[in-house]
């Protein structure tokens, strides 16, 4: 059987971006490895990085690269109320995320019961490419996958745009 090929890492699909980056996160809780020292400080005393510490070092200037080539990066978050503390942990940081010029936006999953959502998190390139986002069960990332299936990128990007039509601004979202 022939081997899937190997999704392209995202900085180059962040970086190949002309129009926009959606990004739709369906998941309460996240296990990510580079996140759990930021993630138990957080839980301690609510402290969270700085712009420019190691932990942003990666993301930051990737988005704020894309938004000064006019590409729109938004970010949707579908979260079960009341929110865990990793959703509580992600609503602390997302400021920096703003500073950067992402858009970012919560549903909360009471409001999505009707909508047709893909089963991963994904990330939807200029309505060409969908990378999904692949975690075990208790949260650690595993191998993305991607596609530029007709199909895939329509479901990512209906999904994602009646996620945003419905969701709450960053700024108006009270957890």
């Amino acid at each position: 059987m022939p081997q899937k090929p190997q999704a392209p890492s995202f900085e180059d699909l962040l970086d190949s971006a002309q129009q926009h980056a959606l990004h739709l996160e369906l998941r309460d809780s996240y296990a990510v490895g580079e996140e759990r020292e930021v993630f138990e400080a957080f839980l301690r005393d609510g402290s969270v990085p700085a712009d420019d510490s190691a932990y942003w070092n990666g993301w930051l200037p990737l988005v704020k690269r894309a938004v000064a080539r006019g590409v729109q990066v938004r970010r949707a978050r579908v979260v079960s109320e009341p929110v865990t503390d990793y959703i509580r942990f992600e609503h602390a940081i997302t400021d920096a995320n703003l500073r950067a010029g992402e858009q970012v936006r919560w549903l909360p999953r009471r409001r999505a019961s009707t909508l047709a959502l893909p089963g991963n998190d994904f990330w939807l390139i200029d309505d060409q490419v969908v990378r999904f986002n692949i975690f075990s069960g208790d949260g650690e990332a595993l191998d993305p996958d991607h596609t530029e299936d007709p199909q895939a990128v329509k479901l990512c990007a209906e999904a994602f745009r009646t996620v945003w039509d419905l969701a709450t601004p960053h700024a108006d979202y009270r957890i």
